[in-house]
Order: C-alpha cells, then structure tokens, then sequence
C-alpha cells in the first residue's frame, strides 16, 4: 500500500499525487462516486490502476492509502 494525495486540480479535475515516484496523474475513472461510497478502482491518465477502500466523500485534498493493481 502506497500513501497518495488526492486533490482537485485547476479545471476540478482529480488529481492522484504519489511522492514516493514522484507520480502526478489525473484520475479517468472512478468505480463509485456517490456521496455514500466514493472511491474503488481508480484509472489514471496514464493507464495504471489503482483501488482505495471505499469511503463517503472526503474533503480534498486528503491523503489516502492505496494499492497498485496488477497490469493485466
């Protein structure tokens, strides 16, 4: 599990920030977006794939844990 910082960016975009690889994506997809239950799969613009427990909607920006998937 990697620490990552979720922020919305200029346009109100998502944005996935991880320090350790020095990673700055924006966020494609997003398997639940309701204020109930946000987060799951995440896709970044770069085709990798992300998965963060899903929670309610959290104030950004907010550091979160998550978990690399595996390129199938």
């Amino acid at each position: 599990m990697a620490n990552v910082i979720l922020r919305k960016g200029e346009s109100g975009e998502l944005i996935f920030y991880l320090a350790k690889k020095d990673l700055e994506e924006v966020v494609v997809a997003l398997e639940h977006d309701s204020a109930e239950k946000w987060g799951g799969e995440l896709t970044l613009s770069d085709g990798s794939r992300y998965y963060l427990e899903p929670q309610g909607r959290p104030n950004l920006p907010k550091t979160v844990r998550a978990n690399r998937l595996s390129e199938d």
